[in-house]
């Protein structure tokens, strides 16, 4: 009988895996196929460095240890590898900067092109933008009802993920969803969200028997998003061709040559752009925001002391917000976020591929068509790097223990040419929005709330609410700002 190929086969290696395979379908049903990456979280505990599943006729190679990773985020041997479940977004994000390949004329030519709108300037003039938006959802949370003491319950990750979307299509292209101003979700955004769960399960299916009739199947039965999603955008596009404006990502898509062959981006590639703006910009960014309002409302030690450098900055007015030149200068609060970023990095991971074939670890051979997932959530708990790795503690991201560490054991937001061009802003919005909350709300958990995640494309706190009560911020602050 002839061997089955292999997606991914690794020269033939067999790697540690979870359960007992099966003829065919491999370790199909050892993973929930709604939270795939959640479950290896779990199986592959204690399955070592490097641990394998096999699904069908397609292989995954996951990695969890830093020094392995140490390894594979080396540009000069190493590159970022697409896994099928990003491939199957290709059909949705086209050649995106998240979703192109290495050798695409059009990555390159996007990435030079939107550098400077990631810039210092750039990111100063995002910052009104931030605020404005910041401002509408306290604005939103201020008229829920509430209790007699004034207390408000939230949605933390809905209300984070309405935040960062308007954010995001404000700076990007100058449009409002209302996220803010209607009950109802934008159709866009259903329409978006349900296209990204379509190409995650075609990523899955595609090498399954009968995989491409059900990937047609699925196809079909998005069509109507995925044509109304494609439709709006193509509608702005087209509505802004003929103007020079460069406020906005959109403008500058539009109207900027690059500097040295003078090529522009097309339609429909600035469609895919915006697209993984979107797409890769606005969950991220919620979910860190809501991780990290979640694991300080249950330290209340650290809340104490993000909070106190709030009110050190911006004063005794609660509904002051941070300069542009504050946003940086809250240290604490930026390594409050980083802590949560560890312990649960909302992009949960991303595939390497060699450049030519090597020896991976100094015993895993790797040829150029072989790819590993880095497990982020597994890499950034790896006890031989992570004292005890589970705990939260924002220290760990002081400058001498930064040193103390490793190269390439925090990758929150991927690695080297490839990793996430927007992190400046991502980052710049976080911080302002923390700052803000903790400086306008005393913040206080649920009490029975236990952690669960809701794995999508990314990962955020499922079902999490915390009570908000508005301050008077005491008059007298601390005379030293917090390190």
């Amino acid at each position: 009988m002839a061997r089955l190929h292999i997606n991914n086969d690794w020269s033939g290696q067999r790697f540690p895996s979870p359960g007992r395979r099966k003829p065919l379908i491999g370790d199909l049903g050892v993973a929930d196929p709604r939270h795939p990456l959640l479950s290896m979280l779990t199986l592959g505990a204690n399955l070592g460095p490097i641990y394998e599943m096999q699904v069908f006729r397609q292989k995954f190679v996951f990695i969890a240890s830093a020094e392995l990773t140490a390894e594979l985020c080396d540009e000069s041997q190493f590159c970022k590898a697409l896994p099928p479940a990003i491939e199957a977004l290709r059909d949705y994000a086209g050649d995106g900067l998240f979703t192109a390949r290495n050798d695409e004329s059009n990555w390159q030519l996007a990435h030079d092109l939107l550098m400077p709108a990631f810039t210092k300037s750039a990111m100063r003039s995002y910052h009104p933008i931030m605020l404005q938006t910041a401002n509408e959802l306290f604005d939103y949370w201020d008229a829920l009802p509430t209790d007699p003491a004034g207390t408000t319950t939230v949605d933390v990750t809905r209300d984070m993920t309405k935040l960062t979307m308007e954010t995001l299509s404000r700076t990007a292209f100058s449009h409002d969803f209302g996220s803010f101003t209607s009950a109802e979700q934008h159709p866009f955004v259903s329409a978006m969200i349900r296209a990204l769960e379509t190409g995650r399960r075609k990523g899955a299916l595609r090498t399954a028997p009968g995989g491409r009739y059900l990937t047609a199947l699925l196809d079909r039965r998005n069509a109507q998003a995925q044509n109304y999603v494609d439709d709006l955008l193509d509608d702005l596009i087209a509505e802004r061709e003929h103007t020079t404006d460069q406020h906005d990502l959109l403008g500058i898509m539009l109207n900027v040559a690059h500097p040295e062959t003078g090529e522009r981006l097309s339609p429909l590639n600035i469609r895919h752009q915006i697209l993984t703006f979107l797409v890769a910009g606005h969950e991220t960014t919620s979910g860190a925001l809501s991780f990290a309002l979640y694991y300080l409302s249950q330290h209340p030690e650290c809340l104490e002391q993000a909070q106190r450098e709030a009110d050190d900055a911006l004063g005794d007015d609660p509904t002051a917000m941070p300069t542009f030149e504050q946003v940086p200068r809250l240290r604490y609060i930026r390594r409050a976020l980083d802590e949560a970023l560890r312990i649960w990095p909302t992009v949960p991971a991303f595939a390497r591929s060699p450049r030519s074939t090597t020896m991976l670890g100094g015993r895993y051979r790797m040829a150029p068509e072989d790819w590993a997932v880095i497990i982020l959530a597994q890499v950034h708990r790896d006890p031989a790097v992570w004292d005890d790795p589970d705990s939260y503690d924002p220290d760990r991201f002081l400058p001498e223990n930064i040193k103390k560490r490793p190269a390439h054991t925090y990758k929150p937001f991927g690695n080297g040419v490839r990793a996430c061009i927007g992190r400046q802003f991502a980052l710049h919005e976080s911080v302002l929005v923390l700052a803000s909350l903790l400086h306008r709300y005393d913040v206080a958990p649920d009490p029975d709330y236990e952690l669960r995640v809701d794995e999508r494309l990314t990962m955020v706190p499922k079902d999490f609410y915390v009570s908000l009560t508005p301050r008077r911020v005491p008059a007298r602050l601390s005379e030293q700002p917090v390190g």
